[in-house]
Order: structure tokens, then sequence, then C-alpha cells
């Protein structure tokens, strides 16, 4: 049975002031005997004991979410979660055994083979953990590869391969092979090259699992830039959760193919629904993902303020500043003055005795 509901939470505002980009409710992917049969008959409600009588596996069980125009929404969980299968299952990339997925309010299990390529082609992209680089074509032939799918015409397709070189940093390096190019030079050009349809929604399948510390952390700033130009929705895979709290809005935790909480990342850690959830976050630096208005407390009247932060600040921003100043910094929100966080309780934070445990 999904648990998921016990730990889900509203999104944020900014985010619920945006439209929902892509939805699935009721989702399934179960394998096995008569598995889709099954799960149909029973209204797509199934326990873990008649799943296990029945032989039947349950890759992806009851998964509801709604990913929000613009958002980086991060799927996590350890190997064999479900999580990749999960994000298959909302390209259709794996068919769903059950459920509905929507995209700007379409079911995409409605979608006939022809419909489904045009999506594929004109409105999704995705990028995997291994580069999958045409290896006889250079850095500006793969990354117009899709457009020449479409029948986009040679001066057209190299010129927004071109533009798309530079958007990631690769000029000059357009009649590199794959061969010729690094690790994080070939994610790159992978990246560009599911870019190259101007996709309304991009998936990301661990795409810097395979790179080296040092390149993955350059190719996480890099994603972080393109999101600050490009504003794309994403569902981005990962099992690392240092890299799910540099880059999501939200973050859903997997565990036996069932979503057991989606939160933000301060949410998660401080709010974690079940002990599993509780377990990623316990060696989380805490200062990396809480905000100065969590560790806020009122305005002390007349109290001389050292500086200001911004409200979705987190505490590793502005650390060191109000650790080398005796004033509380001030906290502001859309212009307005709403609370201020003192030395004592960032230092607190920093040598793990923050004052937010228990925060309701």
């Amino acid at each position: 049975m999904n648990d998921q509901g016990a730990g889900r939470l509203d999104p944020p505002r900014a985010l619920l002031d945006r439209k929902v980009k892509l939805a699935c409710s009721q989702l399934w992917k179960l394998y096995g005997p008569g598995a889709d049969h099954f799960i149909a008959a029973q209204g797509g409600r199934a326990d873990e004991a008649k799943l296990a009588e029945l032989q039947l596996i349950g890759a992806v069980r009851d998964v509801n979410l709604s990913v929000h125009e613009g958002e980086i929404f991060i799927v996590m969980g350890l190997s064999g979660s479900g999580k990749s299968t999960l994000v298959r299952c909302l390209s259709r990339l794996i068919e769903p055994s059950y459920g509905r997925v929507m995209l700007d309010g379409r079911d995409l299990l409605r979608a006939s083979a022809a419909e489904l390529i045009d999506i594929r082609r004109h409105k999704m992209s995705m990028v995997f953990q291994h580069f999958a680089l045409l290896p006889h074509l250079t850095v500006l032939g793969n990354i117009a590869f899709p457009l020449a799918v479409q029948g986009v015409p040679r001066a057209r397709r190299e010129a927004r391969a071109r533009e798309l070189i530079e958007l990631v940093g690769l000029k000059g390096r357009d009649r590199y092979y794959p061969r010729e190019l690094s690790g994080g030079q070939q994610q790159r050009v992978g990246i560009a090259r599911s870019l190259a349809v101007e996709p309304e929604i991009w998936f990301l399948d661990e795409p810097f699992s395979a790179l080296d510390p040092l390149i993955r952390r350059e190719m996480q700033d890099e994603l972080i830039r393109l999101q600050s130009v490009l504003k794309k929705t994403m569902v981005f895979i990962t099992h690392d959760f240092d890299e799910a709290i540099r880059l999501a809005d939200r973050i859903a935790i997997m565990k036996d193919g069932s979503v057991i909480q989606i939160a933000t990342p301060e949410e998660l850690v401080l709010r974690p629904a079940t002990e599993y959830v509780a377990a990623f976050t316990r060696h989380v630096n805490r200062a990396k993902v809480m905000t100065a208005a969590t560790l806020m407390r009122p305005v002390v009247p007349g109290a001389q303020q050292g500086g200001t932060v911004a409200a979705g600040a987190k505490i590793a921003s502005f650390a060191a500043a109000i650790v080398a100043d005796s004033r509380p910094f001030a906290v502001s929100d859309g212009g307005r003055i709403v609370g201020e966080v003192t030395r004592e309780a960032v230092i607190d934070l920093l040598a793990g005795r923050d004052r937010t445990e228990g925060v309701p």
C-alpha cells in the first residue's frame, strides 16, 4: 500500500502559483503473470500480501505526484527503489500497468503511437547516465541529430546546434568527436542534444553519476546556470542526497516502488515522514538546507542589525559573515523585515545543536 499521503506536504506557494505541467495518479507498474489485468480489476488498489501471493513484483506502486512548470523535481531512493521505472512510466518509455499520466492536462496513456512520437519529438527530452553519443558524428552533428530526425533543414539545425554549443560552454569544439572530449564535455554534449528540440519537460536519469566528483559538481553548477536561463520543467533522478538538495525545488523519496514523502529539502530534514526518510537526511549538513526563515526569531525592538538576508537564503550562504559579526542579521521577505537571525543560533546549528528539533 502506498503510504505517501502521510508524508506529502503542499508545494511551496512559489510553485502553487504555477500550473501543473506533469502529473500522475494511481500509477502502477507490475511485473508477473496477469499483472495488468489484476491491478485493473482491483481498481488500482493492492497490498503487499496479495502481490506476494500472486508472485507479482511492484516496481511502481500507487504513485501520485505533480510537477509544476519550471520546477526541478527530484526523484531519489536506493538502487531498486523504482525511481528509474517511475520516470520511464511518466514518459511512456515503459507502459504502466494502471493509472493516469497527465501532460498539460492530457492523459498520455490514451495517446496513440503516432501522437506519442510527436510528443516525444517536440515536448519531451531525456538525458541518461550513459552519454550515448554517436561516435561517428562530431559535437555539432550529435547536437543537431534530433533536429535531423524531425526533418529540419541542415542550415537551421546547425545554427541551433551552434547556439547550444555556446550555451553549454563548448564553443570551439563543434568539430570534435566524442572520443576527443572529457567525460564532463561529453555530458555537456548530451545535455545540449537533449535541448535541441526545445523540450517543455526534461527527464534526467542520474546524468552525473558516472562523472568524477569535481566534474560532477561542475555539471551541477552548469545545470543550475542553465535553469536560471531556460526555466525548464525537470524530473531528475539521483541517489545522492547532497546532489538533490543542491538542485531540487522538491524531492520525492521512493522505497520499494512507493513514494514515501514529497517535500522541499528543508522539510525533509526537519519533518521526515518515516524513519526511512530520516535515515536519508540524518548526516546532511543542515546549514546547506535550512533557510533564514526557519532559524529566525522576532526582531528585538531597538536592536542594531549587522546585515540583511533573504528569507529563503541558506544558512551556509551567510554563516561566515554573521559569525564574524556580533549583531543579528535582519531577514527580509519581499522587501519587508520579518525577523532576525542571531549569531548564536547559527553557531548552534553549525555545531549540531540547532534549535529546530520538533519544529511543527
